[in-house]
């Protein structure tokens, strides 16, 4: 049981990192109904679907065939999500602050510390050692 739940988190982890979302997998069927259209009705191949539904053909196929938008809008893939690209610094091995100002990085603060040990106890055998 655990490894089912073990591969259903690290399949959802997967799924998420690529965009792909739980209806895009339902949508599927849409995908191969309308790509069986286009390899028969226009002898399209994979590779020419997708360039035309999510490639550099888009464009000019979404203007000659304008009786098929409604099919194209059901097609998986097509959620537009925003960008989510994790920012990366390097650092170089150099010190990374520089002070450019007189000031000083190191400030002596304005305390003082005095011991607040006492002989409350007087000189019985339960006092702290005196010598280390």
């Amino acid at each position: 049981m655990n490894k089912i739940v073990i591969i259903g988190i690290s399949l959802l982890i997967l799924l998420q990192g690529t965009s792909i979302h739980l209806k895009d997998l339902v949508e599927i069927g849409q995908f191969v109904e309308h790509y069986q259209f286009h390899s028969e009705e226009y002898g399209d191949n994979l590779m020419v679907f997708v360039s035309k539904h999510y490639g550099e053909l888009k464009a000019s196929h979404s203007e000659k065939h304008q009786e098929e938008q409604k099919e194209h809008e059901k097609l998986p893939f097509q959620h537009q999500s925003p960008c989510a690209q994790p920012l990366v610094f390097v650092l170089d091995s150099d010190n990374f602050i520089e002070t450019r100002s007189d000031t000083p990085l190191v400030v002596k603060g304005n305390f003082h510390y005095q011991m607040s040990y006492s002989h409350i106890w007087g000189d019985d055998p339960f006092q702290p050692p005196k010598h280390a």
